[in-house]
């Protein structure tokens, strides 16, 4: 069997389980769930022991700090995993739900629910948890998963899914219901977003390369959960205390993921005052700070920035700053360089506020608070499939909701069309 026939073959599989899974009940996929948990923990010893061998490969690849990072599986992140699935059975199945409902004066009924989309392909890199939550969500929303995780944490992917399989199916789990593509070949991923009429919806998360491959191949539809360039501006009513703590969580928490923040706007008003002080603090978290000129003249050992920084999603604890009039020029900056992913203002001055609520494009705005809060379960989704960085069907985290589509019932009494 040729790449193409076995894709298309996992896709067919995929078709039947989706059916499958769209009858079970919300109790039924809860104890599926429960049981995928409980193998997790059970297999804790085998996840570290897989995930060590991609650890290994990727030390010696020279895989970046932030690559490293996104890969490694420590007992706190297969806690989280664990967590993440006993929080989403805690969560109401859309499944069913009626989102809607109206009487026509011809007496028909139209009631509009919530249904799967059915396929679901993942493509991903690096993050192991990725397997694990892609997985849940589908179960718990009726829809069947392949998984196309990266060649650098094929071990741990691969562990984890046997796990989930496992669970699952001693609980009810359809067969095929979560499958993994095993080879690293990249054909595959052509292979899978062309298999129209099977495939329902691909998500690709991931780097730039991963996403264009599936955007530029796909013959289904895709939503993209592309790259983080999150901005914080600071406003000049800003409280500065609560600026400088915000600046250090967003940026050096952790700095390889897709929310942490970038760049810093800061407004000329404070900026003489207020940049030495954000300096101060950030180098003594190992920052490279690259300034505009505004920003050099007040902290004139700031490196340089190029026109090319502030598009740049650094992923490492490197942080662009630049000095802005007001609020219009940090709003205009910010929709221009933007990935409009999450983006934050802090200010006291409530018109500033609105201003930037209401006028930056960007799947979340933040006011006074972190961008690190852009998140699934940070938000009470339990989990998230990806961020979506795309405007339809689904924008920012992913939990279940958009991981349903619609259909309309209509209950007649024997009306017809004249």
């Amino acid at each position: 069997m040729n790449l193409h026939e076995e894709i298309e073959a996992m896709g067919r599989r995929a078709v039947a389980a989706a059916r499958k899974l769209a009858q079970l009940s919300a109790r039924r996929k809860n104890s599926i769930l429960e049981s995928m948990a409980s193998e997790l923990d059970a297999r804790r010893d085998a996840l570290k022991a897989a995930n060590a061998l991609d650890m290994e490969a990727a030390n010696a690849a020279g895989l970046s700090k932030a690559m490293l990072d996104r890969l490694l599986l420590t007992d706190s992140r297969i806690d989280a995993m664990i967590k993440g699935i006993r929080d989403v059975v805690g969560l109401k199945d859309p499944v069913g739900q009626q989102i809607s409902k109206w009487l026509r004066p011809n007496g028909l009924e139209i009631i509009k629910i919530r249904v799967p989309i059915g396929v679901i392909a993942m493509f991903y890199e690096s993050r192991p948890n990725v397997t694990a939550d892609s997985s849940i969500l589908c179960i718990k929303t009726g829809n069947a998963v392949i998984l196309r995780g990266g060649k650098e944490a094929m071990h741990s992917n691969k562990a984890i899914a046997d796990a989930l399989q496992a669970g699952g199916a001693a609980k009810g789990l359809p067969d095929n219901a979560i499958q993994l593509v095993g080879t690293t070949d990249r054909e595959a991923i052509r292979e899978l977003v062309q298999l129209e009429g099977i495939v329902d919806l691909a998500i690709p998360r991931g780097g730039e390369g991963l996403i264009r491959a599936v955007a530029e191949h796909a013959r289904v539809p895709v939503i993209k959960h592309y790259k983080g360039i999150c901005y914080v501006y600071v406003h000049a009513s800003a409280d500065r205390a609560m600026a400088l703590r915000i600046i250090e969580n967003a940026k050096c928490q952790r700095p390889g993921v897709c929310n942490a923040a970038e760049h810093v706007l800061m407004d000329a008003a404070l900026a003489s005052e207020f940049l030495p002080e954000l300096a101060r603090m950030l180098r003594a978290r190992s920052v490279e700070l690259r300034g505009d000129d505004a920003a050099r003249a007040i902290v004139p050992d700031l490196k340089p920035a190029t026109d090319a920084d502030w598009d740049t999603e650094y992923l490492d604890l490197i942080m662009g700053v630049k000095v802005v009039q007001d609020v219009d020029e940090a709003i205009a900056f910010i929709n221009t360089h933007g990935s409009h992913h999450s983006d934050a203002i802090i200010a006291t001055d409530p018109a500033a506020q609105r201003a930037f609520t209401d006028q930056v494009d960007s799947a979340t705005v933040y006011v006074n608070a972190s961008t690190r809060f852009t998140d699934g379960a940070e938000f009470g989704l339990g989990a998230e499939i990806g961020i979506s960085t795309d405007k339809l069907h689904a924008r920012g985290p992913m939990g279940l909701e958009e991981l349903t589509t619609y259909k309309y019932v209509i209950q007649g009494s024997g009306q017809i069309r004249e």
